[in-house]
């Protein structure tokens, strides 16, 4: 209906509104600071927003809040509500229900429950909201229904205000009286502590104008000097002041105000306790009682943290199945109440309130406990033990893997730690090497820049392939190889291929077992190690993606590259000049984070500032300059020994590598035979740098000492066997590989035999060895002496002095290697022992090792030796054989030497000089090298017949005495050299003979015929005669030998 001018007024004054379509509910700005929070707490509980009004003046106070304000039912009520005369239900004061609580029970307000909440609906209540009231019970109401309700409202205020006007018409006399009595009363008590003088009593208004007036009361003039109690006689005027009802004494209580708050304080104190333990007891008992009931869902949350704290996995994982549990149910009693349209009931409420509670600290505890298993997983990279079984040792990451499982997870996390294994790897291995490429570096230049080995300590060196041929080159005997400094170094690359290459315990043993347990885990075997739990809990994630098979085939593809690529940079590249790129910043040793990881027996054996690194090593051409992994001043002994080793490193781990399924199935063994091969080739051209160098060292090997076995020989025959036949085994297991023996069963597939390129290297410095080493045999016999001693050997050390011309040696001691001749000799024995025993020996391994024949080379070695042989034989027998034809020749064409008599009957004395320097001879050579006695005796008695040959012919005739005479002398010097005679020297005598019969007549030679059996017996009594000075001559007989050998 329409509303008129007067109507909209009406309601914009009682409602406080400024305009009849508000937007929201207006709120009086002079209504108590009390009261304006109990309408916003009333307004949260309802659910609805808190209004916040402008302010009014006190004029424009809405009916509404003055009806509230008078109709309270007087002073028996108290704020809370609890102990009034408010009723439980009320009508509608609008006229439109007849039950405030039924209607707000039928709009689901709790007012049964809530007796405060009720009260505010209550218009008998002294906490009557009219804002509630309207907003709640009146919700739906439009201003037609609010215009009916207010004029039902003003009627009934009319009717309630007519009955009072009678009420008070029939006690008006007894409501002056009390008026009265109230405003004298009151009027003293304000003036109380004035002087009387300054009270002034203001007239009386005329009881028409204001008989009910408050106001009039209060100004008429009621006096009581005396009032009993109220009388000043005997106080003092200011403690009187402080009882007045003025507001400078809080209107009468400021006198006993510090009073009552310190007694408060003090029953606060005295009952405080009692009282607030009775509260504590209450509310403890229902705490108790709601724990008693749920025992199990406030223990959930401190089982899952005692069982993380204590590291026990599966007991974090029945603690997050219970509490999903009681979520699960919690969830389902609130569901239920939802679909049926019912309120919960206290129990189901407390009830979703734990668990809401429980599972969200819950909630907390597993998500920082999967964050944790997580970290734990993506480093759980340790590898298990070689002695630990499956059954008695369960690895971490599967432990870990079922716990995640179970808990929940987005991600596989089978596939997660695959993944971070390899990349774990991946990163391992480049530190791994770039650190150990570094400490060798590093190594290798302070070892470049030390002066070379002095020759003693060289020939020490060389020497101990004789002393290790036993023991096989064991780890205490290789150490004898070469010096500390340079086998650290040697130690230091064999562990560092270790550390990468070793199935057992080097990083391709983790490669290889990380793929054994991802194909495990591909062919779904290793799940079947998972507890049961883990099946029950789904199957999502227990099986592997192909695209994530994919992934970790790729990684370990990957992984087998990056293992060959360094190990090929290592020995293919030449020696890093600048390292700062690599040691900035440093790889961490593995083993550091582990702590630097070094396979068992290996130890640091330097250590480097990086701003004091030593510069690179000057480049003076040696070999080694150009190789990274052959340690400065090295030979090759210890280089083969060593390179032998790193080689059935690198072919075992070639042959391991390419037996992974996906290298076979992508037929990428390609590169793996060409790491081999670079490998090979590149170890093979360093020790035949070294071999060279060695070889020609092997001269510092002489020491002219006798062998123990072979006193006609030195030990440098057997000293040189032991040396080559190290470098050749080496150097064969090199060039074949054959003792890299694959676990897998791809060392075939890689391993291929050596190129014949790589054998024509091997078998040209083999030949160049045998060939420095006679050549430095010669140079140590034909090197000059000053002092007993050599410019190789300025010390005396490995050319002992002996003193003496001669000596007697024992075997096993020293020789006069001061003589030239004992050298000669030595050195003769010895080159006639390695043609006939050591270089065929030499050349027969070589063949059986390289599967090649040395034809040509052999035919070219023992060309070689008999030059060699022929010129050290004459280089010794050319001085005695000059002297020996100048014994002859001067004797012969001595004048004396024709005889004065008809028949001679002694040798002349030229023949006695030759026989006592050849007794000299023969005593050099018996004593020094007996072997060698019947081949330069023989040689001697040939060039000494040759000898009388040519003086012989030097005279143009010889008559019968003188032909006698040279007769004489030859047989003489024939028969006491007989043991010597050879075919030659028979040819020779045969030929002296001839030239004598030219030069003699027919009568002489008859006359020669008849005197032949007095000669035989003067030769017969000079042999016998020179027994004792020639007697060395003489071939001893067999059983005089026997009893020397038996002596």
């Amino acid at each position: 209906m329409p509303i008129n001018a007067d109507q909209e007024r009406r309601l914009l004054n009682a409602y406080t509104l400024n305009t009849l379509y508000p937007t929201e509910w207006p709120q009086n700005a002079d209504e108590s600071s009390d009261e304006d929070e109990d309408l916003e707490d009333d307004a949260h509980q309802l659910g609805n927003p808190v209004r916040h009004g402008t302010n009014h003046s006190k004029a424009s106070r809405s009916s509404l809040r003055r009806m509230d304000r008078h109709a309270s039912m007087g002073g028996s009520q108290k704020a809370d509500g609890m102990q009034n005369l408010v009723q439980k239900d009320e009508p509608d004061p609008l006229g439109m229900a007849p039950s405030v609580s039924a209607e707000l029970r039928r709009r689901g307000l709790p007012v049964e429950d809530n007796l405060k909440l009720r009260n505010r609906f209550m218009l008998s209540s002294t906490t009557f909201s009219p804002a509630l009231f309207l907003a709640q019970v009146h919700q739906d109401a439009s201003t037609e229904d609010l215009l009916r309700g207010l004029d039902f409202l003003s009627r009934s205020i009319e009717q309630k205000s007519a009955s009072l006007k009678v009420l008070v018409e029939s006690n008006f006399e007894k409501f002056v009286r009390a008026q009265a009595t109230i405003d004298n009363v009151y009027t003293e008590m304000r003036a109380q502590g004035s002087d009387a003088g300054e009270l002034q009593v203001p007239g009386t208004p005329s009881s028409k104008s204001r008989r009910h007036s408050r106001h009039a009361s209060k100004t008429s003039s009621h006096f009581r000097n005396t009032s009993g109690a109220f009388s000043t006689t005997g106080t003092n005027s200011s403690d009187k002041k402080k009882n007045a009802l003025t507001k400078d004494s809080d209107y009468g209580v400021q006198g006993i105000k510090t009073p009552l708050q310190d007694l408060s304080i003090k029953a606060e104190e005295v009952w405080g306790p009692a009282l607030g333990g009775q509260e504590k007891e209450e509310t403890l008992k229902a705490v108790l009682g709601a724990m008693e009931q749920h025992r199990e869902i406030f223990r959930l949350s401190s089982d899952v943290f005692n069982c993380i704290k204590k590291g026990e996995n599966d007991g974090v994982v029945e603690a997050y199945k219970m509490a999903k549990k009681y979520k699960a149910e919690a969830v389902n009693i609130a569901d239920i109440a939802r679909a049926n349209n019912v309120s919960l009931g206290d129990t189901d409420a407390q009830q979703i309130i734990l668990t809401a509670k429980m599972w969200h600290d819950v909630s907390l505890q597993i998500g920082a406990f999967k964050r944790d298993v997580w970290k734990r997983l993506k480093t759980s990279h340790t590898r298990k033990g070689l002695g630990v079984t499956d059954e008695s040792d369960k690895e971490m990451h599967m432990d870990l893997i079922g716990v995640l499982l179970q808990l929940g997870v987005d991600e596989n996390p089978i596939w997660v730690w695959l993944n971070s294994h390899c990349q774990y790897l991946k990163d391992r291995i480049t530190q791994t090497f770039e650190r150990s490429r570094i400490e060798i570096e590093i190594l290798r230049r302070r070892l470049g820049s030390h002066e070379k080995t002095d020759t003693k300590t060289i020939a020490k060196f060389l020497q101990s392939a004789v002393e290790s041929s036993s023991s096989r080159f064991t780890k205490d005997a290789s150490k004898e190889l070469d010096s500390p400094t340079i086998i650290a170094f040697w130690e230091k690359v064999y562990y560092s291929l270790n550390a990468l290459l070793s199935p057992s315990d080097g990083l391709l043993g983790e490669v290889l077992e990380l793929w054994d347990i991802t194909q495990s885990f591909i062919d779904n075997k290793a799940q079947k190690a998972f507890p049961s739990a883990v099946f029950a809990v789904g199957l999502e994630h227990l099986e592997l993606e192909p695209d994530d098979v994919a992934s970790l085939r790729s990684g370990t593809v990957e992984l087998v590259n990056l293992l060959r690529e360094n190990v090929l940079t290592f020995f293919t590249e030449a020696p890093v000049q600048d390292l700062s790129d690599m040691y900035s910043p440093i790889p961490p040793t593995p083993l550091s984070a582990g702590g630097a990881i070094t396979p068992g027996g290996a130890k640091q054996v330097f250590s480097f500032d990086p701003s004091n690194l030593p510069p690179p090593s000057p480049s003076r051409g040696d070999s080694w300059e150009k190789f990274a992994f052959w340690p400065p001043h090295s030979n090759s002994l210890s280089g083969s020994h060593y390179l032998s080793r790193a080689m059935v490193i690198v072919g075992t781990a070639a042959g391991d590598l390419a037996s992974l399924p996906m290298i076979k199935q992508a037929r990428a063994t390609e590169p793996l035979k060409a790491l081999v091969n670079a490998v090979r080739e590149r170890c093979v051209q360093a020790v035949c740098a070294a071999w060279a160098t060695d070889a020609e060292r092997c001269k510092f090997l002489e020491a002219w000492t006798r062998n123990a076995e072979r006193p006609d020989l030195t030990n440098m025959p057997v000293s040189f066997l032991s040396f080559e036949e190290k470098v050749l085994s080496s150097m064969q297991t090199v060039a074949y590989v054959s003792e890299a023996s694959s676990t897998r069963g791809g060392g075939a597939d890689v391993v291929m035999p050596p190129p014949a390129k790589l054998l024509q290297a091997v078998r040209g410095s083999f030949v160049t060895s045998l060939y420095k080493a006679l050549s430095g045999m010669v140079e140590n016999a034909e090197n000059t002496q000053s002092n007993g001693t050599n410019e190789h050997d300025p010390d005396g050390v490995t050319l002992p002095q002996r003193g003496g011309i001669l000596s007697v040696d024992t075997a096993g001691t020293a020789v006069n290697a001061a003589n030239r001749n004992v050298r000669m000799l030595m050195t003769l024995s010895n080159l006639a022992y390695l043609r006939s025993e050591i270089i065929p020996h030499l050349i027969s391994q070589f063949e059986s090792s390289f599967s090649v024949k040395l034809t040509e080379e052999s035919k070219t070695i023992r060309d070689v030796l008999g030059q060699i042989d022929a010129r050290l034989f004459q280089s010794y027998v050319k001085p005695t054989v000059d002297k020996l034809s100048q014994i002859i020749a001067t004797g012969v064409a001595s004048p004396s030497w024709n005889p004065q008599e008809a028949r001679p009957t002694d040798a002349r004395p030229y023949v006695y000089d030759v026989l006592l320097v050849l007794v000299l001879v023969h005593s050099e050579v018996s004593t020094t090298a007996s072997t060698l006695t019947n081949q330069i005796l023989s040689y001697f008695l040939e060039q000494s017949s040759q000898a009388l040959i040519a003086a012989f012919r030097t005279r143009d005739r010889y008559p019968l005495p003188a032909l006698m005479q040279a007769t004489l002398d030859v047989e003489f010097m024939a028969q006491t050299l007989n043991n010597y005679t050879t075919d030659r020297a028979g040819e020779v005598q045969s030929q002296i003979y001839l030239a004598l019969d030219e030069r003699t007549d027919d009568e002489a030679r008859k006359q020669l015929q008849g005197e032949l059996p007095e000669m035989r017996a003067i030769l017969k009594r000079l042999r016998e005669g020179t027994k004792g000075e020639f007697g060395c001559f003489k071939k001893e007989r067999r059983g005089r030998e026997n009893r020397n050998v038996s002596k």
